[in-house]
């Protein structure tokens, strides 16, 4: 997938199909001159349904239609007939979408599940025909309900990438070299900043055919959380990872105070996020020694305050394994 065709936030126009309208009509047949009425029911209008689809991994389909119409019921007919109901309308979206009012933006429903589908708007009801107006004071009512109109509106579609560790880290805190090897995704790598726009998925292979999915999100700078950058952007992604890996590079002025700026940063886009597991590794850690890494356990076992951590190198390929059976330790406790 091209980083221009990742699509994470959509705005729609949505319409659900009108009701039909009731039928007036009286039963006549070649020996029954006054049969009275036998008008049938309208149909109901068709529903607009989210449906989640875990094929998909972006809304770039989106980008070409934002309008979705479902069908209007049908209107009844003689012999009591109720018209066919409106066609409904299925909108496939990825796992971990959510759907917000455009007007209010407040979140209606999301979705998680392969195949779960929810209502968004409920088509309108058939209007009932003259049959049921009978009475024995009037046995030949001539008039019947007409359907009920369809609902409308603006939605916004937002997705929020479901995976089981989340990669966070300043721009070039070489996430995407350690995405690109410790799975099978092909992330832009390059030495300067922001060489993601995109969030990045990659399968990570464990022991015995297990696997996770690990999420390369854009690097955060300080004032994420107030929308520098593309902050909001790169943060809402972060929200739906199970576990959060912290990736601060071994050559880093301060790795503590780097670990404080990004945990800052969550903390007042979402406090919940703090809630979850946390773990630092230092990348780029083949540049050091043993002395070095020494020292720098010493500084770090006194500043994270008991947060576990590790060292790697993505390029020499070291504490690649360590990392993963830390990681799959974190996510199965």
């Amino acid at each position: 997938m091209t980083e221009g065709n990742f699509v994470d936030y959509v705005k729609v126009f949505l319409t659900s199909g009108n009701g039909g309208k009731g039928s007036v009509h009286l039963h006549r047949e070649k020996y029954i001159t006054k049969g009275g009425p036998d008008g049938g029911d309208g149909g109901r209008g068709g529903h607009v349904i989210l449906r989640g689809n875990q094929n998909l991994w972006t809304l770039v389909t989106f980008k070409f239609k934002k309008h979705f119409r479902a069908g209007h019921g049908e209107h009844g007919s003689k012999s009591r007939s109720t018209g066919a109901d409106g066609k409904d309308i299925y909108i496939d979206v990825p796992l971990g979408t959510i759907l917000r009012d455009a007007e209010t933006n407040e979140v209606l429903l999301e979705i998680t599940e392969h195949g779960e589908e929810k209502i968004v708007l409920e088509g309108g009801m058939g209007g009932r025909g003259n049959w049921h107006f009978k009475s024995s004071t009037n046995q030949t009512p001539r008039y019947a309900q007409p359907g009920i109109e369809g609902k409308e509106g603006s939605y916004i579609l937002e997705l929020k990438i479901l995976a089981d560790v989340g990669l966070v880290g300043f721009p070039n805190a070489g996430k995407s070299t350690l995405l690109s090897v410790i799975t099978s995704a092909k992330p832009k790598i390059a030495d300067y900043e922001f060489t993601t726009l995109k969030p990045n998925l990659g399968i990570v292979q464990y022991r015995d055919f297990q696997s996770f999915v690990m999420a390369d999100i854009p690097g955060i700078i300080e004032g994420a959380a107030e929308g520098r950058g593309l902050g909001h952007y790169f943060l809402r992604h972060i929200e739906r990872n199970a576990t959060l890996l912290f990736l601060i590079p071994a050559d880093s002025n301060d790795i503590s105070k780097e670990y404080d700026i990004l945990l800052d940063e969550l903390r007042r886009y979402n406090p919940e996020l703090l809630d979850k597991e946390r773990l630092v590794a230092i990348s780029k850690s083949d540049m050091l020694d043993e002395e070095l890494m020494d020292e720098m356990r010493l500084e770090l076992d006194r500043d994270l305050q008991g947060v576990k951590y590790l060292f790697i190198s993505s390029v020499a390929q070291q504490g690649i394994v360590a990392l993963k059976d830390r990681l799959w330790a974190m996510l199965n406790e």
